[in-house]
């Protein structure tokens, strides 16, 4: 099966912040984009959707590839659950199809690799979720080749 050519973001969702990647259009190279705060005083996640929806008109991208954080034995636990939940409400907001793929060791991959660049701390929280959302967004490019 051939993809559409175009733009694509990557989301990785944590419990407080959304990491949010996009590859070129030919989906060759997946590059970090921002970290987007996951809902407000009201707890719904309407603020990310609205950011994200911004970013897609923006950069005119074709679809969204979220992870999914399934558990080693590869079953869904709390924190897929949430990312299911998210997924919806992208769903809802958006009018590109949101595909969701296994996105298991994906932070914390994207923590070594930040710990081995010297990036430590406070300035690694603010980038470990971009850098998640492009492991994950690449291996969803590698994996379509």
């Amino acid at each position: 099966m051939t993809r559409e050519r175009g733009r694509r973001l990557g989301i990785d969702v944590g419990a407080v912040r959304v990491g949010v990647a996009m590859c070129d259009p030919d989906g060759i190279l997946a590059t970090p984009v921002e970290t987007v705060a996951r809902g407000e005083r009201d707890g719904t996640d309407e603020p990310a959707v609205r950011r994200i929806a911004e970013l897609v008109a923006e950069h005119d991208v074709v679809g969204v590839v979220l992870g999914l954080p399934r558990n080693l034995r590869g079953e869904d636990g709390p924190a897929a659950q949430a990312a299911l939940e998210f997924a919806a409400a992208l769903e809802a907001g958006l009018e590109v199809p949101v595909e969701l793929t296994d996105e298991r060791m994906t932070t914390v991959v994207a923590a070594r690799q930040l710990s081995g660049r010297g990036v430590k701390g406070r300035r690694q929280r603010a980038v470990v979720d971009q850098a998640a959302a492009v492991q994950i967004l690449q291996g969803w490019l590698d994996a379509g080749r």
